[in-house]
Formats: C-alpha cells, sequence, structure tokens
C-alpha cells in the first residue's frame, strides 16, 4: 500500500508525459482512443495523480466529455471518476468551469459504463460546498430514473445515490416533478429505458 502513495518516479513521469505528447499529436482518432483509456487506467494509482495534474491530463478528461466520440466520453469520464477520489484532484475538478455540468450530461449516455462512471464522479465530487449541484432536482430526477434501470449494476448505483447524498425532501420534490422522456431537466436528458420502465412499474 504504501508504494500506491508514492509520486511518479522520473521515468513514469516521461512516461505519461509521452503519452500526453501522443495524443496532441496524433490524427488517429484510434491511437487518441487508446492514449485517453490508458491515461484513465493510470489515474486509479494515486501515485500517478501529481504527474497527470501537472501534465494537464484532468484538462484532457473534461475536454473528452464535449465530443461526439462516445469511447471518449467513456474513457474521459472514466479518469475523472479515478482522479476525483483523491481530495485535491476532486477539488481542481470542481474549481473547473462547467466541469459538474460535463459531468451529469453523462447521466444520459446510452453506454452503462459512463453512466456508471459519472455516478460514481458526482459521489466523490459531493461536499458540502458543491452538495447543491450534486443534488439539482435535474440530478436526483435522473438518479430515480436509473434506479429502475434493468441493469442491476445502474439500479443499485443510483440508488445508493438516493439514499446517501440526497434528503427524503428531495427526493419525494423529483418523484413528484417527473414528467415524460421527451422533457430534459436543466439540459440532463432524461434516460428513456429508465422512463419505460418506471410507468410499467407504476402501472402494476
Amino acid at each position: 500500500m504504501a508504494a500506491r502513495r508514492r509520486s511518479a518516479g522520473p521515468d513514469r513521469f516521461e512516461f505519461l508525459q509521452n503519452l500526453v505528447t501522443e495524443f496532441q499529436d496524433t490524427d488517429s482518432e484510434e491511437a487518441k482512443e487508446q492514449v485517453l483509456a490508458n491515461l484513465a487506467n493510470f489515474a486509479y494509482d494515486p501515485g500517478n495523480l501529481e504527474a497527470l495534474r501537472t501534465l494537464q491530463v484532468l484538462e484532457m478528461f473534461l475536454d473528452a466529455l464535449t465530443e461526439d466520440n462516445e469511447n471518449f466520453v467513456e474513457f474521459g469520464i472514466g479518469g475523472l471518476c479515478n482522479m476525483s477520489m483523491e481530495p485535491e484532484s476532486r477539488d481542481l475538478i470542481l474549481q473547473s468551469d462547467g466541469a459538474l455540468s460535463l459531468v451529469t450530461g453523462c447521466l444520459s449516455s446510452r453506454r452503462d459504463e459512463t453512466v456508471l462512471s459519472a455516478i460514481t464522479t458526482l459521489m466523490n465530487l459531493s461536499t458540502p460546498a458543491s452538495r447543491q449541484d450534486t443534488t439539482h432536482p435535474a440530478v436526483v430526477q435522473c438518479m430515480l430514473r436509473l434506479s429502475l434501470s434493468q441493469n442491476p449494476r445502474l439500479r443499485n448505483l443510483a440508488s445508493v445515490y438516493l439514499q446517501d447524498f440526497c434528503t427524503q425532501e428531495q427526493v419525494a420534490g423529483a418523484q413528484g416533478d417527473r414528467a415524460g422522456p421527451s422533457q430534459s431537466a436543466l439540459g440532463i436528458p432524461l434516460p428513456e429505458t429508465a422512463y419505460k420502465e418506471g410507468n410499467a412499474a407504476q402501472e402494476h
């Protein structure tokens, strides 16, 4: 465990720097995807986080969330999910303009892994100062729909979010504000699959 807390050595820093340079220099979208996936994996090791922050990889992950390429988004939110577990990186994400909006936007992804990473990232980013944003009615409404998902991982994680990060009043308010799948709450499209499942459950 002690080894995992050490900062990246010079060889590791140079390796990570080369990955960032490759991402910036290559015109191949497939190569960029591979680099993002590798960087997201390296972000799981706390010993790499200082180097990743120095190399502005956190900003790369945030930029990836703005792309149309779903692989970019999946690897970007995966990297943010890993980095946000550490307080210093968490604070940098919260200080980045629009970061929370980009993360919450991932809740409507068609990819379960992207949504799972987005929920976990919101959990990591939830502090007394940010709680107003991480438990905004739009977010709570999305979590309610995801808690009805057929995917047990999504269902369970969304349920934990509602139980541990939201008040009963917030959940009750979001339940009262439920609308059809064509509505988007503050730019967060409501997951259609979960909505349909929720209607079926209510009919029974």
